[in-house]
C-alpha cells in the first residue's frame, strides 16, 4: 500500500456524508482552497488546461496533466482526485496506463468519462466502458492505491444523448454496469433536475456527484435533500479567477485604477503559503 492509499481510503469515506468538493487548476488555487477549509479537492481538466496553454478536451495530453496533478498533491494535505478526462486514449490499457501516472503522482481518486470526444461523438458503449472502469481498478491496485476512488462520469445528459424520456433510464443502466466494474460514484453532468436526480439516487448503488458550474443552480442543501452525496464546481471557481483578473486588466488600462484589487490577497500572503505549502 502507498501513502496515498491513505488518502483514498480518507477520501472514499467523506462519501458516506455530504462531500463539497472545490475544483482546482494549479498548486496556488489548491492552497487557497484547502486554506478555505476543503477536506478534499478536485482537478478541473478544463481550468488546467487553460493555465497551461491548451483548450480542453484531452488536448493537454497525459504527462502534462499527470504533472499538473503532482504539483497540487504535492502542496496540499487533503485527498486529491484528478479529472483524467476520457483517459487519454480509447482502450483499457490506455486508461490504465493515465491511472498509474496519476497515483504515482498523488492522487487519491479520478473522474472518468463515457465521452470519447467532443460533443456529438457517440459515447461509449456501457460494456466498453466498464472494461475501461476496470482496467483503472486494475492499474490502481498495481500502483498500490487499491482504494482509489472511481468516479464514473457519463455525459447522457451533458451532450444531450438520445431522447429526452430515456435519459434517465440510460444513466441508470449505466450506472449498474459502471458500478459492477469497479467505479465507486457516478458523475451525470448537466442534471440538475431535483426530480430526476432524487429519482436517480434513489436507484442508483453508488453515491451521485452532482456539478454546480455557474450561480442559480439548486443550493446544496437542496442537492443533498435530494439524495446526492457529492457536489463539485467544475471550471467556476477558475472562471471567478480569469473574470476577476480581466475586470482588473480592463480598469487599470482604462484609468490607471486598480481599486478592483481591494481586499484581494497580498503578494507576501500568498508567497508565505507557498512557502508553507513548499516544505511539506
Amino acid at each position: 500500500m502507498t501513502a496515498n492509499n491513505d488518502k483514498a481510503r480518507l477520501f472514499r469515506s467523506y462519501h458516506d456524508g455530504v462531500l463539497l468538493l472545490p475544483n482546482a487548476w494549479d498548486a496556488c488555487s489548491a492552497v487557497v482552497i484547502e486554506r478555505a477549509g476543503a477536506s478534499a479537492i478536485a482537478t478541473s481538466s478544463a481550468a488546467v488546461s487553460w493555465a497551461l496553454g491548451r483548450p480542453d478536451g484531452q488536448r493537454l495530453g497525459r504527462d502534462a496533466m499527470a504533472a499538473a496533478v503532482g504539483r497540487i498533491a504535492d502542496a496540499v494535505d487533503v485527498p486529491v482526485t484528478a479529472d483524467i478526462e476520457g483517459g487519454y486514449g480509447p482502450d483499457p490499457e490506455d486508461v490504465a496506463a493515465t491511472v498509474e501516472a496519476v497515483v504515482a503522482a498523488g492522487a487519491a481518486g479520478i473522474n472518468l468519462e463515457d465521452s470519447p470526444g467532443p460533443a456529438g461523438d457517440p459515447l461509449v458503449a456501457p460494456s466498453a466502458q466498464a472494461e475501461r472502469i476496470a482496467a483503472a481498478c486494475a492499474a490502481a491496485a498495481r500502483a498500490g492505491a487499491p482504494d482509489l476512488v472511481v468516479n464514473a462520469r457519463t455525459d447522457v445528459f451533458f451532450h444531450q444523448v438520445g431522447d429526452p424520456a430515456g435519459r434517465l433510464d440510460e444513466v441508470i443502466a449505466r450506472a449498474e454496469v459502471y458500478a459492477a466494474a469497479g467505479a465507486a460514484c457516478l458523475f451525470v453532468p448537466g442534471l440538475l433536475d431535483l426530480g430526476l436526480l432524487e429519482k436517480l439516487t434513489a436507484a442508483v448503488p453508488v453515491p451521485v456527484n452532482a456539478g454546480l458550474f455557474f450561480a442559480g443552480g439548486p443550493t446544496v442543501a437542496r442537492l443533498a435533500k435530494a439524495g446526492v452525496r457529492r457536489i463539485s464546481v467544475g471550471t467556476a471557481l477558475a472562471g471567478v479567477a480569469y473574470t476577476a483578473v480581466q475586470r482588473a486588466a480592463e480598469a487599470f488600462l482604462a484609468d490607471g485604477a486598480l481599486d478592483a484589487t481591494a481586499g484581494s490577497l497580498s503578494p507576501l500572503d500568498l508567497d508565505a503559503a507557498m512557502n508553507r505549502a513548499a516544505s511539506r
